[in-house]
């Protein structure tokens, strides 16, 4: 853990398993009438259980496919929500709050990357993953304990559907959605 990490923690502690459990509670009553709220909580789970593909594979091959299918993912849906919910969030929610999650998503692509050039057989390659982890969990409670639902209370009903679907259009750019939803994995050799 980086010394800004340690700062940042102490100043902001990571929320609990329970308080992400209770506003992942709220934030599916709500994606129950909100679509984009829908596709962004279906991809939170989808890039949760690849943290555990990863952790649990049993060799390093797939270990490290696994980081890849992870990165992809993650890779897609931060393109998503960058180059479409933040500039909404920003607007009607909170610059504060669009300049964080665009510095959160940043950070995750380079320790990504150093993640990617690790053995993932060693105690370094898990301690970065477990760190990254731990810092996605802390951004997916902060948009769906606070982001989304303020989003979803003040953004314009026309603007809801035009988010959706360019949301879905972003996504599609870099990751097949489809394929997602349908819990495929990416195709050999990638």
């Amino acid at each position: 853990m980086s010394l800004l990490d340690r700062i940042a923690s102490t100043v902001t502690p990571a929320a609990s398993h329970e308080d992400r459990a209770e506003a992942r509670r709220k934030v599916e009553g709500l994606a129950a009438h909100e679509p984009w709220v829908r596709l962004i909580v279906d991809q939170h789970k989808q890039i949760e259980s690849r943290f555990s593909e990863a952790r649990n594979a049993p060799e390093p091959h797939t270990a490290a496919r696994a980081v890849e299918e992870l990165a992809t993912l993650l890779t897609g849906h931060a393109n998503a929500e960058e180059a479409v919910l933040y500039p909404e969030v920003a607007e009607y929610s909170g610059k504060s709050h669009a300049a964080m999650a665009y510095e959160e998503h940043a950070m995750t692509k380079v320790q990504l990357a150093k993640l990617r050039d690790l053995n993932p057989q060693g105690e370094e390659w898990r301690e970065k993953l477990d760190h990254i982890e731990s810092a996605v969990q802390q951004h997916v409670y902060q948009e769906e304990d606070s982001w989304l639902p303020d989003l979803a209370a003040n953004l314009p009903a026309e603007r809801k559907d035009l988010l959706t679907r360019r949301y879905e259009e972003e996504f599609s750019r870099y990751y097949d959605n489809e394929a997602v939803g349908r819990g495929e994995r990416l195709p050999e050799g990638l």
